[in-house]
């Protein structure tokens, strides 16, 4: 079932509240041009947020589990889209 074009509402819902107006060269310091590197990163970079901003227990817990439902790869592909939309010239 899709949520607002993504595939659901936990992908919706991170790359609104983690990633919206975020490049990849901006989490990874370079262009990338493969989707799978891209979700690596950005995976490993909302979970270090939430190591970072949260303590053990059961909301911790519950932010862990809701990541588990996000789809990295569709995140990391639109950002690379949007990356080579940005260099194209109209």
């Amino acid at each position: 079932m899709s949520y607002n074009g993504w595939s659901n509402y936990a992908t919706w819902r991170v790359n609104l509240e983690m990633f919206d107006g975020v490049t990849a060269q901006e989490i990874t310091g370079q262009t990338v041009a493969y989707p799978s590197e891209l979700a690596k990163q950005l995976k490993d970079y909302a979970e270090q947020l939430i190591h970072d901003t949260s303590s053990e227990g059961l909301v911790r817990d519950y932010a862990f589990a809701f990541l588990s439902d996000v789809d990295w790869y569709e995140i990391a592909n639109n950002m690379i889209v949007d990356q080579d939309d940005e260099g194209v010239d109209e």
